[in-house]
């Protein structure tokens, strides 16, 4: 797919100069579809992500198939992917989950923790404090392996059960975490219910709590079309790792009032017009969700896919006409 229209770059003091997407479309954006996404697609899936530029792509989760089904298959997928040139995180709820993953090679694993009583009752079946409690030893051997280790903090803006979250009680947890060893936190928007002024404060928040700017990733679902406005806030505050899922994929299992992820399709967009580099070639991320789409069955969720397709298939019929002629 070639791409006939791009952003004017127009760029804007006070931004970084290069950005990092880490992909999230292949493990948080297909684990909630109701269908079996066969493997061998999922892995087409990741290499296609790869030859497009992604060099961070979240590869898998090694929880418990009854917990999600959708990712049963991790044992079978991840040699498939394991020899391409990119970071392969995967998330792992346990010390057996961190074991599987270890034995097949990864070096890069993540932990999911909750920022709300409710929602670490909902996903984890546990209290805030006993899921730390669980993360602890999965932590500190991983970096005993020599592994990186993420940590995903979900709940960070809002609760569907509880309402806001006061920013004192994510901090909280957040810093439990970089103490166990945590390389990097990710704050999740699970619902999308942040704006920009609320990401601005959690984050000065995290920096005086001893969090530095560089070990925290964003990332935002579009719930209320406020996705790329608090990724621009974190972009001013000098945030650099963006979590994006291709062509929008995904939500949450546990959450029933959260929608897709930020399409990273329509970040990369935003990050080109402003010329912030992420090495992405936005013409192969956009056939690489238009194909996934098809794999699917129903159109990608993502403005820019629709967009660039639309115009795509505008000008083969143009050309077509014009051969006729």
């Amino acid at each position: 797919m070639t791409v006939q229209h791009l952003p004017m770059t127009v760029g804007a003091q006070g931004l970084p100069a290069r950005v990092r997407i880490h992909e999230v479309g292949a493990r948080d954006g297909l684990q909630n579809e109701k269908g079996t996404v066969p493997t061998q697609v999922k892995a087409e899936f990741i290499h296609r992500l790869a030859d497009a530029g992604l060099t961070r792509i979240e590869a898998t989760s090694f929880v418990h198939p009854k917990w999600v089904p959708q990712l049963a298959d991790a044992e079978q997928l991840f040699p498939l992917v394991a020899g391409l040139p990119v970071e392969l995180p995967v998330l792992v709820p346990n010390r057996r989950g961190l074991d599987r993953a270890l034995a097949l090679g990864a070096r890069r694993v993540a932990v999911f923790a909750s920022a709300t009583e409710s929602f670490a009752k909902a996903n984890l079946n546990r209290t805030v404090e006993e899921s730390l409690a669980v993360f602890d030893p999965v932590v500190r051997h991983a970096k005993d392996e020599g592994a990186h280790v993420r940590g995903y903090v979900s709940m960070c803006f809002g609760d569907p059960w509880e309402g806001p979250v006061p920013l004192r009680q994510v901090a909280r947890v957040c810093t439990a975490l970089m103490d166990m060893g945590c390389d990097e936190l990710s704050l999740g928007d699970t619902i999308g219910v942040a704006t920009p002024g609320h990401v601005r404060a959690l984050l000065s928040l995290l920096n005086e709590e001893g969090v530095a700017t560089d070990a925290i990733g964003v990332h935002f679902h579009d719930t209320y079309g406020q996705a790329l406005a608090n990724t621009y806030a974190a972009l001013e505050h000098g945030v650099t790792t963006v979590d994006a899922s291709a062509g929008g994929l995904g939500g949450c299992p546990f959450a029933k009032s959260a929608t897709g992820n930020l399409a990273t399709e329509d970040l990369v967009w935003m990050l080109q017009g402003l010329g912030i580099d992420t090495g992405v070639d936005l013409g192969r991320l956009v056939a690489t969700s238009a194909w996934m789409a098809d794999q699917l069955g129903r159109p990608s969720p993502s403005r820019t896919v629709k967009a660039l397709s639309h115009k795509d298939s505008e000008a083969d019929q143009a050309a077509e006409a014009t051969e006729e002629q």
